[in-house]
């Protein structure tokens, strides 16, 4: 250890301390405010113990104790995070953070690069991701499928090595006053590691109880002093996660009535694919991910500081197999010649860069506390089908009219580029004992572009599973036609203020306001006020309102594209309608403007040993304006309506659109408890019981519907859409987990309980009085740690040990008598199954996702040995 560096840290944190300092650069602590001459054994212990004590995420004043907070804060170490034994960051946080969720869809295309992730039901656009107190660049791919999430952008936290991560607060209140846009629901703040000496590798494997789903992972941290004044930390990490699949085993004589085919063929087909050659589950996964952290002392209170980080993730995943009775043709491109015709299955081949990289330093200036920072950050996704055909393109050729993409099997499809670069600037000072003062400004500036693929790939409905983006104009048949690529810019800047007030010794009040301004849409001013009384040494109560807003992302403005959707064994092509297209200005849809929220939370602290603690939060969100997605609109068989026209124009049987469509009522309780230190003869227990229950979530008021909509008789939000923003999350999920340490093993055990979940698949036959319930599960994980020497630690992880998987069963709703009565009627009842299934390819989950992992029982074990 440097004793100079220690020294000078400690002199550091008394004199923050004694001033009472506002520590404006929110988490930065993680590089400018703790130890970097750290002793490992002091570091280890420290990293074990799940709830850390400083914090200062959701305030820009000083920092405060998890109990003490105004606004709830959960702390998740890096222990805590390997545990977890999950294969990326958001996993792991959907098992150790109950008011987060996230799933892995089953077929979803780009969806497969990012899943979607939320905190409070709120979507993965409302919730901020912030690097060492910066904010993480968004993902350039808005999802389009439906999945949850479907109409928004979420960060690609699963980017983020997690053996960089030194641990990972989770605001779970509004914070738009002083974060700005998107963080409606909470902050996720990841701070990454600081050490200046020492380091570990790691090495994982993991497979499934299939054998299948087979995991290698091998991570390298390390540390270096930069002298007595700094350090670097850097990760390394390298991972492969194999396909995973978990399709059903199809009937005969289901598939004859289902398609209507020749049962002599289905049964030959079935005969070689029992499982219809679908592959649906888990897609096969590789990623190089690369982190740095650093700081380095110019001289007494003045020193700089720097990350970065890259990941190039690849994904292989599949359409649904083209069996013979479905696509009765490849025209000869798909088999080899001479060789029967068994249909063919499109594969999408996904490739994501991601990188995010922050400079600033941190000063004294007049007494005011400094700090002034740059951050950049990018995404790209591009986009490869092979194993397909351009239908459109083939039948022109056997009819005679020969193409130039005639004969193409694999295609660039294009794809989606996001970037963007900040400028912080913040500043703190105690004004006069118990006032401390904070300001401070963010400029930021953004692109969005929609890359286009080959002329293969879009000509027409576009290449067999998924249509590549076109140009913005081209040629098709000699007519000139609309695309959808191009590049968008807009730019923006806040300006926030605010004072923390120590009323009494026990009463602290802390106030903040936010102005914003948005180049292409316009302003928002917002404000928060949250406060804390210590009613005794063991009690504080905590509450905090605040107003919010989430400005439109690019991608809502601007994404424009041809969608394959399925239903009753049938592809259709629909399309997505730009914001701000003239298409769009027909049918009367505004252009899109800010959410905007009131939040409110009451909550308290409760620490009555040093080893127990207690925090009970109720939270109420109020939105107004709420982006959506809308459902898909077809025609209305009037060629005067507007709708109609836009459609015959555009050769798409159905159309949806982004618009501020309804308003929304969010409401519920978390709850976190801890009890450390249970000693019961040479073991030492801990336990663990956390929960999120969601009281309210759902539409306040009548859809805001635009007038070309309402006038033909239509709605923006159906009963499927509806479900997938209120109720397809869980009602509830709780955490209870137990800890033990004994001689050289520690052993945690943890069940995750998974509420009910309600969804009105588009495929049902009365949406309106039937639904598709997911019942409430419990997954059991076991991790065991056995310390094989001072620097050797072998792990053991069973994930889900017992196997569950999703179930869900059908039920009425609304006219009871009409939903039960189709329940009732074997026949009716079949059909049902069959198109929520697609007729057996997904028994599990059904064809739109579930509430949890359909894989069942993981298997790692994991190396890790510290330098």
């Amino acid at each position: 250890m440097n004793k100079r560096a220690l020294d000078s840290n400690k002199n550091a944190k008394a004199k923050v301390f004694a001033k009472n300092a506002v520590q404006v650069a929110i988490v930065l602590l993680a590089t400018g405010g703790t130890a970097f001459a750290q002793d490992a054994q002091e570091k280890k212990k420290a990293d074990e113990v799940q709830t850390v004590t400083i914090t200062s995420t959701g305030t820009r004043g000083s920092t405060r104790t998890v109990i003490d907070t105004p606004v709830p804060v959960d702390m998740i170490s890096s222990s805590e995070l390997t545990k977890s034994a999950q294969v990326s960051l958001d996993k792991a946080l959907q098992f150790r953070v109950p008011s987060f969720n996230t799933v892995q869809t089953p077929v979803n295309d780009a969806t497969s690069l990012l899943d979607p992730y939320e905190i409070r039901n709120m979507g993965p656009s409302r919730a901020l991701i912030l690097i060492n107190g910066k904010r993480k660049n968004m993902s350039s791919l808005v999802y389009t499928q439906t999945s949850p999430g479907r109409g928004e952008s979420g960060a690609d936290i699963s980017a983020i090595p997690q053996d960089a991560i030194k641990r990972i607060e989770v605001l779970r209140d509004g914070a738009s006053a002083q974060y700005g846009s998107d963080a409606i629901a909470g902050v996720v703040n990841i701070i990454l590691k600081d050490n200046p000496e020492g380091g570990s590798v790691t090495g994982r494997l993991g497979v499934t109880d299939k054998g299948d789903g087979k995991s290698e992972i091998v991570s390298w941290n390390q540390g270096f002093a930069l002298g007595d004044r700094g350090f670097v930390n850097f990760t390394v990490d390298y991972s492969h996660n194999a396909l995973a699949n978990r399709p059903g085993i199809l009937s005969v004589e289901d598939e004859v009535n289902y398609w209507g085919a020749d049962p002599t063929q289905v049964k030959n087909f079935l005969a070689k694919r029992p499982d219809g050659g679908n592959v649906n589950g888990s897609p096969d996964t590789r990623a190089q991910k690369f982190l740095v952290n650093s700081r380095y002392d110019i001289a007494e209170g003045v020193n700089i500081y720097a990350n970065a980080a890259y990941i190039n993730k690849k994904i292989d995943s599949f359409a649904n197999y083209r069996n013979p009775y479905w696509r009765p043709t490849d025209y000869g491109l798909l088999h080899p010649a001479g060789s029967p015709y068994e249909g063919y299955v499109p594969t999408f081949i996904g490739d994501l860069k991601d990188y995010n990289g922050t400079i600033g330093t941190k000063f004294d200036t007049a007494g005011w506390d400094s700090d002034v920072s740059l951050t950049f950050g990018g995404n790209e996704q591009m986009y490869t089908v092979t194993n397909s055909v351009n239908r459109a393109v083939e039948e022109k050729y056997k009819a005679g009219i020969t193409l130039p993409e005639h004969g193409q099997t694999r295609f660039d499809a294009g794809g989606s580029k996001f970037s963007h670069v900040v400028l912080n600037a913040d500043f703190s000072k105690e004004l006069s004992k118990g006032i401390n003062a904070y300001f401070g400004t963010e400029i930021r500036s953004e692109k969005y572009s929609l890359i286009a693929g080959d002329r293969g790939s879009y000509l027409y409905s576009g290449a067999d599973s998924y249509a590549g983006n076109a140009p913005a104009t081209y040629l098709q048949d000699g007519i000139t036609k609309r695309g959808q690529a191009g590049d968008w810019t807009r730019s923006n800047y806040g300006i926030y203020g605010g004072s923390i007030i120590d009323v009494t010794k026990d009463f602290v009040v802390d106030a903040t306001a936010r102005y914003e301004k948005y180049s292409d849409f316009g302003n928002a001013v917002i404000g928060k006020l949250s406060g804390k009384l210590k009613v005794n040494e063991e009690l504080t109560l905590r509450s905090s309102v605040s107003s919010g807003f989430r400005a439109p992302s690019l991608a809502q403005i601007y994404t424009e594209k041809n969608q394959y959707s399925f239903s009753g064994g049938t592809i259709l092509v629909t399309g997505i309608l730009n914001n701000v297209s003239a298409d769009a200005e027909k049918l009367g849809i505004a252009k899109l403007k800010a959410e905007k929220s009131t939040n409110f939370t009451l909550g308290l602290g409760y620490k009555p040993t040093p080893d127990t603690s207690l925090t009970l939060d109720y939270y109420n969100i109020t939105m107004k304006d709420r982006i959506v997605l809308g459902s898909v609109l077809g025609p209305t068989g009037n060629a005067n309506q507007a709708i109609d026209q836009v459609l015959k124009a555009r050769e798409w049987v159905g159309l949806s659109f982004f618009a501020n469509a309804l308003d929304s009522k969010t409401s519920g309780i978390d709850y976190v408890f801890n009890q450390r230190n249970i000693n019961v003869a040479d073991i030492k227990f801990g336990f663990n019981l956390s929960g999120n229950y969601t009281i309210e979530n759902k539409r306040d008021g009548a859809v805001k519907n635009p007038s070309g909509i309402a006038n033909a008789g239509k709605s923006v939000l159906d009963p499927t859409q509806e479900a997938l923003i209120f109720t397809s999350r869980p009602k509830f999920k709780t955490i209870i987990g137990i800890d033990a340490d004994f001689d050289k093993f520690n052993v945690s055990l943890n069940n995750t309980v998974f509420g009910p979940t309600k969804f009105r698949n588009a495929d049902l036959s009365d949406t309106n009085n039937l639904e598709v319930a997911f019942k409430t599960k419990t997954l059991t994980d076991l991790a065991i740690n056995y310390q094989l020497d001072k620097n050797l630690t072998l792990a053991f992880n069973v994930n889900n040990m017992f196997n569950v998987t999703p179930s869900w069963k059908l039920q009425a709703v609304n006219d009871i008598a009409k939903g039960q009565a189709i329940i009732n009627d074997p026949a009716k009842l079949k059909n049902e199954w069959q198109n929520l299934t697609f007729n057996g390819r997904y028994p599990m989950v059904t064809y739109d996702g579930s509430h949890f992992s359909q894989l069942g029982r993981m298997y790692q074990v994991s190396l890790n040995y510290r330098f």
